[in-house]
Order: structure tokens, then sequence, then C-alpha cells
């Protein structure tokens, strides 16, 4: 089992910037990639960004060049940085973590984290 822990959400004005965080624990060598997913409401739960464990990086085309998902091993705890926030990236953050191939495939998630884009 892999526990993750989200933190970092909250309001801010479009434009604004956010960094979330995920602490990872348990058996974190069963996965080799973790990712972040967003859920606006009465929209479908839709990645945002992944990161293997070789640092290899994807974004939604909605947030290229605007977030950037990154990784400290030694903390275990990865990170997405979100800049020039729009009011349409107001979500429930969630973190995850599974397998990554040819697609990445969550196995475990967090709890979500709300982030809040408005003026």
């Amino acid at each position: 089992q892999v526990q993750l822990k989200e933190s970092g959400g909250g309001l801010v004005q479009p434009g604004g910037s956010l960094k979330l965080s995920c602490a990872t624990s348990g058996s974190i060598f069963s996965i080799n990639a973790m990712g972040w997913h967003r859920q606006a409401p009465g929209k479908e739960r839709e990645l945002v960004a992944v990161i293997t464990s070789g640092g290899r990086t994807n974004y939604a085309d909605s947030v290229k060049g605007r977030f950037t998902i990154s990784r400290d091993n030694a903390k275990n705890t990865v990170y997405l940085q979100m800049n020039s926030l729009k009011p349409e990236d107001t979500a429930v953050y969630y973190c995850d973590a599974g397998s990554y191939r040819s697609s990445y495939y969550p196995y475990y998630w967090g709890q979500g984290t709300q982030v809040t884009v408005s003026s």
C-alpha cells in the first residue's frame, strides 16, 4: 500500500500561483510514476501531469507552459507548481501514484485538495 497526502490548496486570484505538495509513504517501491489529476464540479476527473521515476513528464494541453510537476526523491514528495492560474483551473486536485509504460495507470489516490481561482 502507498499512502498519499496532499497539501497546498487554497483560494488564489486569476494570474496567481500555488504550489501543491504530495507526501508519500508505504510501499513506494511498487510504483514508478506519480501524477496529479483534477476534478471540477460536474466534470470528469482529468489527468493534469505525471512524472516517472526517471524524471519523464507529461502534461495536459490545458496546463502546458503554466504548471510544472517535480519530485524530491529524498523526501518522497511530489510537487505541482501552478502559475498563471485561470478560473477554469478551479477543481479538487488529487495526487496519485502507479505505473507508467505507454500510458499512466494510477493505483493509489490521495483525498484531494481544493484549488479555487477567483477574484
